[in-house]
Formats: structure tokens, sequence, C-alpha cells
């Protein structure tokens, strides 16, 4: 057979499968050789197996012979075909399905090749390789322009080295789907924030100006946008309780509406967002 099918037990399994998976999607296939929709099943997994070179592994599990495998991906009947896909299994189907429905069973696992250049993006941002990954990201937007994980990739890699036009494109040019992907909000507070914090100066020269002048809620406020630009949270939060203990109303609610946007920023569960909100409350009532 070819090297894209294998004959699989206990002992190789979770290297081809579980280990095998975090590249390509792995199809088990649990049969016997008594069973006969399994052996109607095996050649059309087989052929496409071959006929997609490489885009999926096969791995065909003798059920009878490895029982303890079939009883630990709980198989009650075969053949029994389970897909996994990052480690995890994330789809099946039983019987023998007609080739036209295992194509569309393998479709919706097998990733677009917009899909594949966004991985492979990922990866050579994990590896510190900004540039190589912008330039695979544009290439799968490319591709899929409506792919908005991929913009969404592209818009933290472009906040990470300051470039917040780029960034603030990228983001809008979202579909409303992606607008609502949880990773957009964050990357939205970003944007927001280091547009406010290019107009207000540097942080050292805002505090100079605070300690002495105390009363001016709106220096406070430009003081608070640089501290968040330079990822000092606690501190930005901590000036704009100030500026709402001395008037909540500044600005238009200024401060509170910041205050909100960092609580976007770092997400509901931080630690931080959860001390600032009771803060916040207590500053409000």
């Amino acid at each position: 057979m070819p090297e894209f099918s294998f004959d699989v037990g206990a002992q190789a399994f979770d290297r081809v499968v579980i280990e095998g998976s975090q590249t390509v999607p792995v199809i088990v296939d649990f049969w016997a050789p008594w069973c006969g929709p399994c052996r109607m099943l095996k050649p059309i997994l087989e052929k496409l197996a071959s006929e997609y070179q490489g885009k999926f592994i096969l791995a065909k599990v003798n059920s009878d012979e490895e029982q303890a495998l079939a009883s630990r991906y709980g198989v009650r009947g075969i053949p029994n075909v389970k897909a996994f896909v990052g480690g995890q299994m994330v789809d099946e189907f039983s019987g023998a399905l007609p080739e036209s429905a295992v194509r569309e069973f393998l479709e919706r696992l097998i990733p677009s090749p917009a899909e594949t250049m966004r991985r492979e993006a990922l990866r050579l941002r994990a590896q510190g390789q900004p540039d190589e990954a912008l330039a695979m990201l544009a290439s799968a937007l490319e591709a899929d322009p409506k792919n908005d994980a991929a913009r969404i990739d592209a818009a933290d890699a472009l906040l990470d080295h300051d470039r917040i036009p780029e960034a603030r494109q990228m983001l809008a040019a979202l579909s409303p789907a992606g607008q609502n992907d949880p990773r957009a909000a964050p990357l939205l507070a970003r944007v927001q924030l280091a547009t406010q914090a290019e107009a207000v100066g540097d942080p050292a020269s805002l505090q100079a100006h605070v300690s002495a002048h105390p009363d001016d809620l709106q220096a406070r406020l430009d003081l608070a946008h640089a501290l968040s630009a330079h990822q000092r949270y606690a501190e930005a939060m901590d000036e704009l309780l100030e500026v709402i203990r001395r008037d909540g109303q500044f600005g238009n609610e200024a401060a509170r509406k910041t205050m909100l946007t960092l609580f976007n920023l770092l997400g509901g569960q931080n630690e931080l967002v959860s001390r600032y909100r009771r803060l916040l409350a207590s500053a409000l009532h």
C-alpha cells in the first residue's frame, strides 16, 4: 500500500495517530476480517488515501486484534471511522458509506491551501520569523480573501511591531462573523489604545506633569493611555480610577470607557481585570 495508509496496533497508535494528527488529519478505520461492510469501505479509504497524497493519513486498526484500542475509543460496531486532528478525535462515522459521502467527510477535515499557509505562518512566528510569517499570511489572504482567521493573525503580528495603521486596516476588513471572533476584541482594543497613545507623549514626561499638576485630569487620562501603550496596565488603571474619583463625567466618561477597553484587551478572566472591576464599581458608587 502507499505510504499514506498503515496497519496500526496499540504500540504505534499514539505515535502514528495522536502525534501524527498534529501535522495532518489522521483517519482511523476500525475494521475486522469477518466484517462485510468493512471489506466494502476499506478499499474506498485506501484509494482516497493514495489520491490525496498525504493530505490525510489512513490508520487501519484490526479491532479483533486490538480490542483494548477499540474499547478505549468506544467502538461498538464496525466499520467505525474516527478522525483525529491536533491530537484529538474530532469526527466519526459508522457503516460503509459510498465514496461520495466519504469524500465529503474528508473535505470537512482537510485544511484549504489558505488555511495551510496560515498554520505555516503561525509556526514561523513562533520560531521568531515575523517578516516571513506576515508574508505567508499575505499569501493566505491572496488565496482566500475571506479568511478572517488569517486577518486576525496578521493584525496581531502587526501590532507586536507597532504597525498600527496596517493592523487597523486589517481589522477593519473583517467580516461581521470575524468581528465576533473572541480574538478580535482584544486586538481592536490594542489598536484603539495605541492610536490614543500616539498623540500624548512618553509616560515619564506625563508623570512629571501630573505630579506637578495633580488636578489636570486630561493629563492623567493621557498618562493612562501612554502607560497602556507600554503594557503598564495596573498603573494605567490607577490613573483612570483617580480621574473617575475626581470627576466621573470628565471627557464624556472617557476614563470609564478606557477602563472597559482595557478590560476587553486583558480578557474577562484576568486577575487584574477582576480586581479593577471591583475598584471601578466602588469608584462609580
